[in-house]
């Protein structure tokens, strides 16, 4: 009997043991998969845009806060002649990151390059991807926005409020401006987009087109210049599709009185603080939402859901853009025209309204649909 009894208390213990040293196995691979992800942002450019690069990075800090991710951001600046060695020196320090997120055509090719050397390792590439037919890529997700459905919102809205008349200091003209920082097709999806809106309102709507050229994104002088160029040639509304250069293009809506469509970020919000007298002629911003799109990838990959080797394409439907509904859009929208940018929107999102695009058909939002689901903003 008493060997019994201690046979039975043997296994009773033998027991214990197997599920207290399960659970902490457990506990650590729990550990091990929930880990913070090491995570470099290679901008090239600078931050301070208060555009494109601020937006990827709010969303990085968000990451940071809200998922628990470390982030470190190398700022490559605007001389394309470093980017490909700034890439190469970051994606090669292996021992450092598990992500590496980056953004831009510019930047595709350098990527689609180098990926499939570095298979243990995961890439996020925005506003652009990575040529599948040229590399496996199976550990990169590139993420497209459809910056033409929102853009036409924004051609939309500038035409209306011309066409109706009670906007201040505005000369009576149909006349409407865009300057890019590049000639290059991201850009010309923009103007597409805006322009179609615009003609929607009134095919008559003229609409001036310039790029700064050169240094196309940080160069806000020259913008300036374009843009005070673009004002006396009767444009009211100018949009800037020119990152840290549109600055320049605020200051000279701002000097001659009269208004400017901000881009990717809610700009006028950014600048009030600091620029007051800035951020009310900025009438709304067409929004290219970065920051959110990185933050509900960072999420899904912490979740095992974020499909890599594949490329989403985030539009209306999805919140991935749209325009940017302020005080400063209220203070200025006469109500019909809000109704119409609100109808657009909503026919662009059901499919009435088709958007036109200087981008093939291949380029399909299917990746979006489930990304859709956990966004948050």
């Amino acid at each position: 009997m008493f060997i019994r009894k201690n046979r039975f208390l043997l296994q009773v213990i033998l027991v214990a043991t197997l599920v207290v040293s399960t659970a902490s196995a457990g506990s650590r691979s729990q550990a091990a998969q929930t880990a913070p992800a090491r995570i470099i942002y290679i901008a090239n450019g600078t931050l301070g845009d208060k555009s494109f690069y601020d937006s990827a990075e709010r969303g990085l800090q968000r990451a940071d806060k809200e998922l628990g991710t470390q982030h470190k951001t190398i700022q490559l600046g605007f001389d394309p002649n470093k980017w490909e060695a700034g890439l190469d020196d970051a994606i090669s320090d292996e021992a450092n990151y598990d992500i590496l997120i980056t953004g831009t055509y510019q930047m595709a090719d350098f990527m689609t390059a180098r990926a499939d050397a570095h298979p243990t390792k995961k890439f996020i590439i925005f506003d652009t991807a990575v040529d599948y037919t040229k590399c496996k890529c199976a550990n990169v997700y590139s993420l497209l926005y459809a910056q033409n459905e929102s853009s036409y919102l924004g051609g939309l809205y500038a035409a209306a409020e011309l066409k109706l008349g009670k906007l201040p200091n505005a000369n009576g003209k149909l006349i409407i401006g865009t300057i890019g920082g590049l000639d290059i097709p991201v850009i010309e999806d923009f103007i597409v987009g805006y322009k179609q809106g615009a003609q929607a309102v009134d095919p008559a709507v003229q609409v001036l087109v310039d790029y700064v050229g050169g240094n196309g994104f940080g160069d806000p002088a020259t913008a300036k210049e374009k843009a005070l160029s673009m004002y006396d040639q009767g444009a009211n509304i100018i949009f800037q599709i020119a990152s840290a250069s549109g600055q320049g293009v605020i200051e000279a809506g701002t000097e001659r009185n009269l208004y400017v469509l901000g881009v990717d970020s809610d700009q006028a919000l950014i600048v009030q603080d600091a620029h007051p007298d800035q951020a009310q002629h900025i009438l709304t911003s067409v929004l290219k939402n970065i920051d959110n799109s990185l933050f509900v990838s960072l999420q899904r990959d912490k979740a095992g859901t974020l499909p890599y080797g594949t490329t989403g394409n985030l539009g209306l439907v999805d919140g991935g853009v749209g325009l940017a509904y302020n005080d400063i859009y209220n203070k200025f929208t006469p109500d019909p025209v809000k109704a119409l940018v609100k109808q657009a929107q909503a026919d662009i999102i059901s499919g009435k309204i088709k958007v036109n695009t200087v981008f093939g058909p291949e380029v399909s939002a299917t990746a979006a649909a489930t990304m859709s689901a956990t966004a948050t903003k």
